[in-house]
């Protein structure tokens, strides 16, 4: 994307921040404006639906709403929290089994004692009653054993019910932290960190990769028009195009806003711009309709840019190649596939004439 295109768009999620907080009549504080920034670029699904929630209940958010919203869905520790919840739960799991062992240890010992005893007791007595006696006592303490081994197999049991929840809970925070709640792609974080592995293990195998950025051509006249769950449903359709075009070892991610990213390991340019155009006519052959009226909007479409990895690539070298063909696409009219070489040859067209 371009630094124009980029400017514009940041600052029409801007003034809608701010015209959401005059609104509201809520003060001006650096969380309310990144809440509103939020909320317009429709980023955080979870955020949008509890904000619609909240207005539909009572007709508009106040500061403590406003303040609770923001803790819940966009401060920068409420991850750190939870991971520290579960952390708690753990360590309290984790003393409680030491404890159920150290007891089981202790009454294994007894029985231990209690059967060496009663061996040496039993040896020589002749007395029927004596020994009846001494069995009897070897049979409760039998008995008392088995019932401590059966509540620590019960404890044992209820423990492993507990770290799988655990787990759960575990690996629901990872996914949270890396995916697109709106369109369960990965997040921008996620791209990030792996276009820096996929670069890194390129340039070690000597295998390249594709890059895709595609954007969704008129996307802020749907949201304009329709509004915003109008403009969540355009963007879980090209989602959904974009999952089912790709393989699993293909990165899709929603980059920011209406634009996707996808990283293409080992692919070459004509292949990559097959997927692209698959992805293209994907999402053009879907027809958009209004889920609360059943209107029909017309079709969706999007413009696609691909780079191919070379040597000396960075993270922000191919990205920008790739955003580069993509306004190209856009500038030809949309609808579009372009790629880097497309760029090349314009370029040799402008220095010939």
């Amino acid at each position: 994307m371009s630094e124009e295109d980029d400017h514009k768009r940041t600052i029409n999620y801007g003034e809608s921040a701010i015209g959401y907080i005059k609104k509201n009549t809520l003060p001006a504080y650096p969380r309310a404006y990144e809440l509103w920034y939020t909320y317009s670029a429709g980023y955080n699904q979870g955020l949008n639906r509890a904000v619609n929630e909240t207005i539909k209940a009572s007709g508009r958010i106040n500061t403590d709403e406003m303040l609770n919203l923001y803790g819940r869905f966009l401060s920068p520790t409420r991850l750190g929290d939870r991971l520290d919840e579960v952390g708690t739960k753990v360590s309290r799991d984790v003393e409680e089994l030491i404890d159920s062992l150290k007891l089981s240890a202790d009454a294994t010992s007894d029985y231990g004692s209690a059967l060496e005893q009663a061996g040496e007791k039993i040896k020589g007595v002749a007395d029927p009653k004596k020994l009846q006696l001494y069995v009897t006592h070897l049979v409760k303490s039998t008995q008392n054993a088995v019932a401590s081994n059966r509540k620590l197999e019960s404890q044992l049991l209820e423990s492993k019910k507990h770290i799988e929840n655990l787990q759960s809970s575990l690996e629901a925070i990872r996914y949270e932290s890396l995916t697109d709640e709106l369109t369960t792609l990965n997040n921008r974080k996620h791209f990030e960190v792996s276009i820096e592995k996929v670069i890194d293990h390129s340039k070690e195998s000597g295998r390249g990769f594709a890059l895709l950025m595609t954007d969704i051509d008129h996307f802020k006249k749907f949201n304009d028009t329709y509004g915003h769950q109008t403009g969540d449903q355009v963007l879980r359709l090209v989602a959904l195009a974009v999952k089912q075009n790709i393989k699993t070892q293909d990165i899709a991610c929603r980059y920011g806003g209406e634009e996707f990213s996808i990283i293409l390991p080992q692919l070459d340019l004509e292949e990559a711009v097959q997927i692209g155009e698959r992805i293209r006519s994907a999402v053009m052959s879907k027809e958009l309709v209004k889920r609360s009226t059943g209107e029909n909007l017309g079709r969706v479409t999007i413009s696609v840019g691909i780079a191919i990895f070379e040597s000396t690539d960075t993270a922000h070298s191919i990205v920008s190649r790739a955003d580069e063909a993509m306004y190209a696409a856009k500038r030809a009219g949309r609808n579009l596939v372009k790629t880097e070489k497309d760029l090349e040859a314009a370029a040799g067209e402008e220095n010939v004439a």
